[in-house]
């Protein structure tokens, strides 16, 4: 069986995941999440003209020329405004959000007044008609077109929604992954292995990648090599709805390589199997109905690798998020040899400096080293037949650590 190009396995796992449908979420629980249909303002903010400062209303044909003595007729605060009209050579005591009062065109800001005698206020400074006022729907009026359906619901938008007097929102449902490990020789962390036995490893990264790429995770644990367990997990799977299915380990072609065989018999078209790509070349993907199955590779480094190339896009077409890998121009820091008919994705340090970044390949990059994965920055993207290159030549790199760059 020839080895499938990366880039037409990337077509192929995308090919027909549509965006999930909407959910309805109160506020409280919607950060993060992508909101489904466009929002409206229910209100208009403000409601009314309010004071921008601390200070007093007045007419400001009353404060033309200073200094000006004005009766203090009242005060009006944030949620208790003053119930009165102002009139002339009069000035209500405001605080910043608080309502002008009805007569009022100007705010004169405190420290432009002091106390005078006799219940009255004096101003020091002119008043300008309009100062210091925040306008009836400065912000927004009711019905106002606010987010458009694809917003990522930061702060900023909670804020704005909130404001705009939604309790609940449409957002697009999460993606649920569910993770599967296989294997005889697989226990959980915490355990005492046997002779022949390991900690299983591979899900407690893969569980993270599909997390931050906006999923929901479903850890089924551990199936042993048998047939009928693996086919109980599946059936687990499918009765928790999930929408993605992801197995670690049993992609091969091993005796013991029962993951391909098993999905058959669960009635999943496998789409492709095996890509020219290193590490991950046992990598499978298919699906049944709606549901995807992505069958990871059970060497830890090719399996997390493989996640982000084909996990992450997938899980973010699903929950209705844009996605772009963060790839790079960088410069080798040391030499590389030619490369082989597979697309390889090379662990590396990554240092930045005054002429960019510049990357450093491991020189081992064996499969189950994840030592070096924790450790790496980047991968270093060769692509198929990529000839030798010496110090200084440009590449490509994919980071791992975006945060850090």
């Amino acid at each position: 069986m020839a080895l499938l190009p990366v880039a037409e396995a990337h077509r192929l796992l995308l090919d027909g995941a549509d965006c999930l449908p909407a959910v309805r979420v109160p506020l409280s629980e919607a950060a993060g999440r992508i909101l489904a249909r466009p929002i409206a303002a229910l209100r208009t903010q403000p409601p009314f003209d309010t004071s921008a400062m601390d200070g007093y209303a007045v007419r400001a044909a009353d404060v033309s020329a200073v200094p000006a003595k004005l009766a203090v007729v009242g005060t009006s605060a944030a949620g208790h405004g003053f119930g009165g009209s102002l009139g002339s050579g009069e000035a209500v005591r405001i605080f910043t959000g608080a309502p002008m009062p009805a007569g009022a065109d100007s705010v004169v800001i405190q420290e432009d007044a002091r106390v005078a005698d006799g219940g009255r206020v004096e101003m020091t400074e002119v008043a300008i008609g309009g100062r210091h006022i925040r306008r009836r729907g400065l912000d927004f009026a009711e019905g106002d077109p606010l987010l458009p359906a694809g917003r990522v619901l930061d702060a900023a938008a909670l804020s704005l929604a909130a404001a705009a007097n939604h309790a609940e929102l449409d957002v697009v449902r999460r993606p649920l992954v569910a993770v599967i490990a296989t294997g005889d020789e697989l226990l959980p962390p915490g355990s005492v292995p046997g002779p022949s036995q390991i900690i299983a490893s591979n899900g407690y990264g893969v569980a993270a990648i599909a997390r931050g790429a906006g999923a929901d995770v479903l850890d089924l644990g551990i199936a042993r090599d048998d047939p009928a367990e693996i086919a109980a997990h599946l059936a687990r799977a499918d009765a928790a709805g999930a929408d993605v299915v992801v197995t670690l380990g049993g992609a091969s072609v091993g005796d013991h390589d029962l993951v391909q065989t098993v999905m058959r018999d669960a009635g999943v078209v496998m789409d492709f199997w095996k890509i020219a790509m290193r590490p991950g070349k046992p990598l499978m993907f298919g699906r049944r109905g709606t549901t995807r199955f992505l069958g990871l590779p059970g060497n830890p480094v090719a399996s997390l690798v493989c996640s982000h190339l084909f996990l992450k896009p997938l899980l973010a077409r699903l929950g209705g998020r844009g996605f772009r890998q963060d790839l790079r121009q960088a410069t080798l820091a040391a030499p590389m040899a030619a490369n082989d008919l597979r697309e390889d994705y090379v662990r590396a340090r990554l240092a930045a400096d005054a002429t960019g970044l510049r990357a450093t390949p491991f020189k081992l990059q064996d499969s189950s080293m994840l030592r070096l994965l924790a450790e790496a920055e980047c991968l270093i993207v060769r692509t198929p037949h990529a000839p030798a290159a010496e110090i200084g030549e440009p590449c490509t790199v994919l980071l791992l650590r975006p945060d850090l760059f």
